[in-house]
């Protein structure tokens, strides 16, 4: 392989150091058995030396071959196994090898240095280690000889053989030896080492983790190491890699096992994904060591994922800690909810651990048993766990079984609302709009607030100048608007309401944003048919801004956001409300000609991908179209004269050319709102095929407006034949299964089949008649009686049946 290299290439029988002698080899310091220098020498009873182990070997093989016990020297017979040491011999030997070694020392000193050529270093790095492994009092005299800082040097030189021999050198020197583990403890040592973790060459890297292995074993290095600045995060990112080899992941786990020793280290940990160490601390340590770890996951960043693992592992004893009389723990036990509570998963487990009860305590309780500022934090916690849809009317928080949506829960909440300041009333907010997210908490919630009469308090903070309060406020009356729209209209209404304040929100030239967006849904949600606020609404200018903000959308000129299409809903919405109410003052028609709402509408009925603003506009123009009949300007047809009143076989008639077919006068879209003008029909034939049945019903809605009895029925089948309108509205009766839409659906399909032509193509049509038979058989009554006068147009039915009375 490129660039592979042999260690272990150089020839120990060609060791250098063998020669670095004050003084030859003697030949009596040689065994004739082993021909190594002896260590242990020993005399037999003829006077011959050998080394102890080779000797016992030797009469070991020769009882087991069954032969004469004789000197491997004279081959002569011996009587005994006797070995005497030969001490003096020993010393001598000892002696001679301390001094070559002083020698060696001396070399290797001069050979560690850069200047030094590769095989010279290796040299020197391989004579250290066979030194160390020799004897270990070995290691005090490399430690005296002050080579572990030169060896330290090495890991900077440019060979890779070097590095890598010299990491394996230390490992071997400071195994087992805490005195040479201190010096690595000096200067930047661990630092030159932690470098090597990255490094490219996996057998340096290796090599680089075993060592560190060996130093975290002292509890002062393990604090070292984990004061380099990434070297947690590196080991964390090998124990958690899949490309790393496995021996090295393995080691670095098991140096992150010894650094958790340090609390700091585990700190780093935590903060570096490894969680388990900070939550074993937390759940078995010292009450001083719970308090740390506890504070320290307070200020973590999470993701959703490690929220849920940490409220499984330690969510009960956070729990039982703000159950305590520490405030210094509560409070860093709070601190800690509140970051975990802040995903939906996890703060489903927290309420199964329990954590509500001691929440809504804690805010209902003294200032003496929880300051304010930690009351903030449990509301915080409280308005996380309150979106996290769990059964919160099942859950006890409180004495008789009272649950979050009690009413006297609510009254509490609600007083504590009103006697606190702007950042814990926020945060209270937020846990109302969280009860009302679901509509089966928020009707209870919308009946606490009337009982208590505070629909008026919550609406004045929709002039709060902070707009984390003001947003809260909105969110929640918008929630609240659908079960309690008569409330808010009193409120809003009146030079002292806080309409004027909502339409700030809603006119802000920005983007379109979620508090707009909730703004204009609280409007939108008030009785449709309260011509009171309606009247209002014209008269100080708010229908005009919702105009020209719908006008801005669909022209592009406001920056998009993800709230553009719940807030142009909204503006949609509201905007339909006048056509409810046309009838009750001029003004009504007065603004919708203005400001051509047929038009607008006409035009939002292409607002694809937003299925209410379709069918909301088609609704609109349901009601607009259904005034044309009464606001069409009819001719004035000439008077004939007394020649033509006496004998009217002589009066000619005048020819009325302009007239609108259906409606039998002048028509326009904008002054009546007249269907036929403009592209709205055939918008609202296309929508006949949407895949939203409340979109067709509507739009079907609207066409019908063409076959009313106060029309011209017959011209407004010929308009809806023109436009290819016909077979929509029969694939309608076909296909759409809701029984309104089918209802409507059979209603038009009777009224285009008093048309003769029509009648008797659709008699043709097996389908058609028999979706009206079952329309005949299993509709309700009115539905049933259409259905038979259908059937009779193409001759299914008699004329003369008389199931049914005769209605028109």
């Amino acid at each position: 392989m490129a660039g592979s290299y042999d260690l272990w290439s150089e020839s120990d029988d060609n060791f250098q150091y063998e020669r670095q002698h004050i003084e030859p080899t003697y030949d009596a310091f040689i065994c004739p058995l082993s021909k190594q220098i002896m260590k242990d020498p020993v005399t037999l009873e003829n006077g011959q030396t050998f080394q102890r182990e080779a000797i016992e070997k030797w009469f070991n093989e020769c009882k087991e071959n069954g032969r004469k016990l004789v000197c491997p020297l004279t081959l002569r017979e011996l009587k005994t196994m006797d070995m005497n040491p030969s001490i003096a011999l020993r010393n001598t030997i000892e002696e001679w090898n301390a001094r070559n070694e002083a020698v060696q020392l001396d070399f290797t000193r001069k050979s560690l240095t850069p200047s030094s050529s590769e095989t010279d270093v290796l040299q020197a790095l391989r004579f250290i280690q066979q030194l160390a492994t020799k004897n270990v009092s070995n290691k005090h005299v490399i430690r005296n000889a002050e080579l572990i800082p030169m060896i330290v040097d090495m890991l900077k030189n440019t060979s890779r053989k070097v590095r890598f021999r010299a990491l394996e050198t230390l490992r071997i020197v400071v195994e087992d030896d805490n005195d040479n583990k201190e010096i690595m403890a000096e200067g930047d040592k661990v630092r030159t080492i932690v470098k090597f973790l990255n490094h490219e060459q996996s057998k340096e890297r290796e090599e680089a983790v075993s060592l560190l292995y060996e130093l975290s074993k002292s509890e002062s290095l393990c604090e070292k190491i984990g004061s380099v600045n990434g070297a947690i995060l590196i080991l964390v990112g090998m124990t958690s890699s899949n490309s790393e080899n496995l021996l090295i992941v393995a080691k670095a786990d098991k140096i992150l096992e010894n650094l958790e020793k340090n609390e700091n280290n585990v700190r780093q940990m935590a903060e570096n994904g490894r969680l388990q160490p900070l939550l074993t601390l937390l759940l078995d340590g010292s009450p001083e060591i719970k308090l740390s770890m506890a504070s320290y996951l307070g200020e973590l960043a999470l993701s959703n994922d490690v929220k849920v693992f940490v409220a499984r592992t330690v969510g009960s004893s956070l729990i039982n800690l703000i159950k305590t009389n520490d405030m210094q723990a509560r409070e860093a036990a709070l601190k800690a909810l509140n970051q975990v509570s802040s995903c939906e998963s996890s703060a489903k487990v927290l309420v199964d651990d329990g954590i509500l009860s001691p929440l809504v305590q804690d805010l209902f309780a003294g200032p003496t048993r929880l300051p304010m500022r930690l009351k903030e934090v449990s509301a915080t916690i409280l308005a996380n766990i309150v979106n996290s849809n769990s059964d919160f009317v099942s859950i006890p928080v409180g004495p008789d079984h009272e649950t979050l949506v009690s009413e006297g829960i609510i009254h509490n909440l609600l007083q504590l609302i009103s006697n606190t300041g702007p950042s814990i009333e926020c945060k209270l907010l937020q846990v109302l709009v969280g009860l009302t997210n679901s509509p089966a908490t928020a009707i209870a919630v919308a009946a606490a607030i009337k009982s208590l009469g505070a629909t008026g308090s919550l609406v004045q903070f929709i002039e709060a100048p902070q707009k984390d309060l003001r947003m809260a406020s909105i969110k929640l009356l918008q929630n609240l608007s659908t079960h309690m729209g008569q409330e808010l209209a009193d409120c809003l209404c009146g030079p002292s309401g806080q309409l004027s304040s909502l339409f700030k929100v809603i006119a802000e030239d920005i983007a379109s944003t979620e508090e707009q967006a909730a703004a204009i849904a609280i409007v939108a949600d008030v009785h449709e048919m309260d011509a009171r606020l309606m009247r209002q609404m014209i008269d100080d200018g708010y229908f005009g801004i919702v105009v020209s903000r719908i006008k801005m959308i669909r022209q592009g000129e406001t920056r998009r956001s993800r709230f553009v299409t719940p807030y142009l809903e909204g503006l949609a919405r509201v905007l339909s409300r006048i056509t409810f109410v046309l009838t009750e003052d001029p003004k009504f028609i007065s603004f919708c000609r203005d400001h051509d709402l047929a038009g607008i509408f006409t035009e939002l009925l292409q607002a694809n991908g937003v299925d209410n603003v379709q069918m909301v506009s088609a609704l609109a123009l349901e009601n607009l179209s259904q005034e044309s009949k009464k606001l069409t300007i009819l001719p004035e047809v000439p008077s004939p004269g007394f020649c033509g009143l006496v004998f009217p076989c002589l009066s000619n008639q005048p020819v009325m050319t302009g007239l609108c077919r259906v409606h039998g006068g002048t028509c326009t879209q904008r002054d009546t709102f007249c269907l036929i003008e403009g592209q709205a029909l055939a918008r609202l034939v296309a929508l006949l095929d949407h895949t939203n049945d409340k979109v067709v019903e509507a739009s079907l809605a609207a066409l019908s407006t063409l076959l009313d009895d106060t029309v011209n029925i017959e011209e407004g089948v010929s308009v809806l034949c023109e436009i290819e309108g016909i077979k929509p509205i029969l694939d309608v009766l076909l296909e759409k299964q809701t029984e309104t839409l089918k209802r409507r659906a059979v209603w038009m399909v009777e009224r285009l089949l008093r048309t003769e032509d029509i009648a008797y193509e659709v008699s043709g049509d097996p389908k058609v008649t028999t979706a009206l038979v079952d329309a005949f058989r299993h509709g309700d009554y009115r539905t049933r009686q259409i259905a038979e006068r259908a059937l009779k147009h193409v001759d299914k039915i008699p004329n003369f049946s008389g199931i049914f009375p005769n209605m028109g």
